[in-house]
């Protein structure tokens, strides 16, 4: 998720066409408005993934155990399990296990992203005759989020994978199963991603951190001390959702247990990026709900805020490693208004003493903020001297030279697939430096 003064061309165009909100949807229950993210499923593009993927009987089957619901904690029950479910088959396809259910490359994180929107849409339209109050039906979304994006299933017990997935390389996981490490003498390292944005510029468009969370989630990578085990999670481009504490909420029960963290979303065409600074500032540009927010980032005890939080990411470890075909550089630069002043200046190496947050290295989307969230948290634990964390962007995912017209474009290609692949292989490697970097 990029910076946005790097971006003013393509995010210009995005900021315009975002503004313009699809015709609302109808549910099987009746009409229902549906949030702008559900209204754009009808589309013929999200509908093609999910055919292509075996993901489209997702949310009919939602829709289908719910209405056998008496009670709304059988409700519950439900959304609980299909959303644990959703999230575990994205991973098990992600990594070879079971069947494809189509012709589209198990990499992709498309699925579980269009899938889940038909989830919520059911769980919005859906009135049961029992009778369900605004909270609980808000609580059922809630849970939905949460569990079909692997924020309930970080550091769990562990639980059978395939031999091939006890190492960092990427190869087709073999049949038969192996416990996972999971304890003493095993290190963890949280990893989280993000849902695809800017679907009105292109709706094909697919996040390479999310896939790379479905890709690593669960699996070891091996490192100078030995295995560690990798557990992800996947966050939603929405403003509100930050403000409501998602990001706190899901990782303040693991970051005390974590032994490294790393925040990854989209970025810069070309190159990776380890964000050195994060600033408290969002910069306004529309989300997934196509809604803005300009003002400093909303956190609680806004009294004891600094303006800007730091990586403590091995960066010049990572940096001199060979982790892939994508150079990857130590970023430094944020923009901040300086002390006394009123006007936002540039900084190529970092804030300056009394400065006011204007962007992170990262910009002043979603991406800086969920680093600057994590790695505030992270201090506020009394981690920062102890936690290796920090905010890694990758190079923007782009489909192949002659597919780039988003109204003919094919909703893959072959060289869509590859740069996504070799995103998520180099990520893999860049978290194995940081963890060899940090070994004991």
């Amino acid at each position: 998720m990029n910076s946005i003064r790097v971006r003013i061309g393509v995010l210009g165009f995005a900021l315009l066409a975002g503004l313009v909100a699809p015709a609302p949807a109808s549910a099987d229950s009746g009409t229902v408005t549906a949030t702008v993210e559900e209204q754009r499923l009808d589309r013929a593009v999200p509908q093609e993934i999910l055919r292509r993927s075996g993901f489209d009987r997702v949310a009919p089957e939602l829709a289908e155990a719910l209405s056998r619901a008496g009670s709304y904690a059988q409700a519950r029950g439900i959304v609980v399990r299909e959303g644990a479910e959703l999230w575990r088959r994205a991973v098990d396809r992600a990594q070879g296990r079971g069947p494809a259910g189509g012709d589209l490359s198990r990499d992709d994180d498309r699925p579980l992203y269009w899938a889940r929107l038909g989830m919520t849409r059911e769980v919005r339209g859906w009135e049961p005759g029992f009778g369900l109050t605004d909270r609980q039906r808000a609580a059922l979304l809630d849970a939905l989020e949460r569990t079909s994006r692997g924020q309930t299933d970080i550091l769990p017990h562990s639980r059978l994978l395939p031999h091939s997935r006890l190492r960092s390389s990427g190869g087709t996981p073999m049949s038969g199963g192996t416990p996972i490490p999971h304890g003493e003498g095993v290190r963890r390292i949280v990893v989280t991603g993000f849902d695809p944005f800017t679907l009105d510029r292109d709706v094909r468009i697919s996040n390479p951190s999310g896939a790379t969370a479905l890709a690593l989630d669960g699996t070891v990578i091996d490192t100078a001390d030995g295995p560690a085990r990798v557990e992800t999670a996947v966050f939603p481009v929405r403003w509100q959702d930050f403000a409501e504490g998602t990001v706190e909420r899901t990782l303040r029960p693991y970051l005390p247990k974590a032994d490294l963290f790393a925040t990854v979303s989209q970025g810069r065409v070309g190159r990776f990026d380890i964000e050195r600074t994060n600033g408290a500032w969002r910069g306004g540009f529309p989300d997934n709900e196509n809604i803005g927010r300009t003002e400093t980032v909303p956190v609680t005890d806004p009294a004891t805020q600094p303006q800007w939080t730091s990586t403590t990411l091995p960066y010049e470890e990572i940096v001199a490693a060979d982790t892939g075909r994508f150079p990857v550089y130590d970023n430094t630069s944020v923009t901040e208004i300086p002390a006394g002043g009123t006007e936002p200046v540039v900084r190529p190496d970092g804030p300056t003493p009394g400065s006011v947050a204007r962007a992170g290295g990262g910009g002043n989307y979603l991406s800086n903020e969920i680093a600057y969230r994590a790695t505030l948290l992270r201090d506020r634990l009394g981690l920062h001297d102890t936690l290796p964390g920090g905010h890694v962007h990758t190079p923007v995912l782009q489909f192949g030279a002659g597919n780039t017209d988003p109204a003919t474009g094919a909703v893959t290609d072959p060289e869509f697939v590859q740069n996504r692949l070799d995103i998520i292989a180099q990520v893999r490697a860049i978290v194995t430096a940081a963890a060899n970097a940090t070994s004991a």
